[in-house]
């Protein structure tokens, strides 16, 4: 371990992520009913996860800049390819059957668009003029219309969100930034004429989940009794009747969150939301002190990404946000989403440990 350095691998960060990594197999083994099974993929996942990242953290940061725009445009190519060959699950069109496997191309926007934008406005000086944001507004809105007409509300947001990010961390101006917010608010209307009949239901199920308790208020109804019957120190290991007596859907995946706060109760709450505020603490401290524009606006990007990740995902659960297909980070049963997260903490490794090494 006194070597991890030398490797590019930023000790804290890699750290925190072993606790996360450690908390989601004890609380998968429970929220899967103790199925082996589900345990050993999802630490096989874990394990190919931080292999990617350790194979990431060596790419020097100007490596990554120099094959942006190509993983930029791979990636659209490929979210244009899913909407007309894609295979449709559960009513939505996001894979492409590759014959051994399915992959889901909207995860190499999460990555590729904050790239594609650091990118860009690293090229201008700052803070950017508004015909470069107004280029940074098209990237962005590109992958995010592709990806909502699958439908993926729920990912379409979070890219939505890195790349407002980026724009603000590029310098732009805060009277740029009202006009893009008042435009979004503009348009609010034609989002809610466009979105499917279930997307409007779960807003309006937002407002008061009791109305609809079988129905499409059932998810967050069964989570917040979940949630809040956790209590204090929680009810302990293996003891979620949520969802051991099958009361809680999807409760290895979208809302594994809800298992562990009934097993481990506040305490475990802190404990988690302690380790992932450290982990965006890290990755905002790396931005800040890297040394150049695409490395800084880069690693503030993924960072708030991951933000949004559990930020989303603990707001659904606990029925302050509306139901989205949003996993808990490297903590929900998956596999795509979890080697996303881990490439994206390489690159901050990367762009962390190449800069001691130059500064040196």
């Amino acid at each position: 371990m006194k070597n991890l350095e030398r490797w590019h691998i930023d000790r804290p960060l890699f750290y925190a992520l072993l606790i996360i990594a450690l908390i989601s197999i004890v609380v998968l083994y429970s929220a899967s009913a103790k199925d082996s099974m589900v345990l050993a993929r999802h630490a096989l996942r874990l394990t190919l996860g931080f292999g990617i990242l350790f194979v990431v953290a060596q790419i020097r940061p100007e490596t990554l800049a120099h094959w942006t725009p190509h993983l930029f445009t791979l990636g659209a190519v490929l979210l244009v390819a899913v909407l007309v060959v894609g295979t449709t699950a559960k009513g939505a069109q996001r894979w492409l059957n590759l014959g051994f496997a399915t992959f889901q191309p909207s995860e190499i926007m999460k990555l590729a668009m904050p790239m594609m934008l650091a990118w860009h406005f690293s090229r201008y000086s700052s803070p950017p003029k508004l015909r470069y944001v107004a280029i940074g507004g098209a990237i962005a809105l590109l992958p995010v219309l592709l990806i909502a007409k699958q439908p993926d509300l729920g990912t379409a947001l979070l890219i939505l969100g890195s790349g407002l990010t980026v724009l603000f961390l590029a310098g732009t101006g805060w009277r740029v930034i009202g006009v893009v917010m008042g435009l979004t608010a503009l348009a609010i209307p034609l989002l809610w004429s466009h979105m499917h009949d279930y997307q409007r239901q779960r807003i309006m199920t937002l407002l008061d989940p009791s109305s609809d308790p079988l129905g499409t208020g059932y998810h967050t109804m069964q989570a917040m009794i979940a949630v809040g019957s956790g209590g204090f120190f929680g009810k302990g290991w293996l003891n979620s009747s949520q969802a051991h007596l099958d009361y809680l859907p999807e409760s290895s995946t979208d809302f594994v969150f809800a298992v562990f706060a009934e097993e481990f109760g506040l305490i475990g709450i802190l404990l988690l939301l302690g380790t992932y505020l450290f982990i965006v603490a890290r990755g905002l401290l790396i931005a800040f002190y890297a040394q150049e524009t695409y490395n800084r606006l880069l690693a503030g990007g993924l960072t708030l990404i991951f933000f949004f990740y559990f930020f989303v995902n603990i707001g659904m659960v606990t029925g302050i946000l509306p139901v989205v297909g949003v996993p808990l980070p490297l903590i929900s049963y998956g596999g795509t989403a979890t080697v996303t997260l881990m490439a994206a903490f390489g690159m901050l490794m990367s762009i962390h440990t190449h800069r001691k090494i130059v500064a040196h």
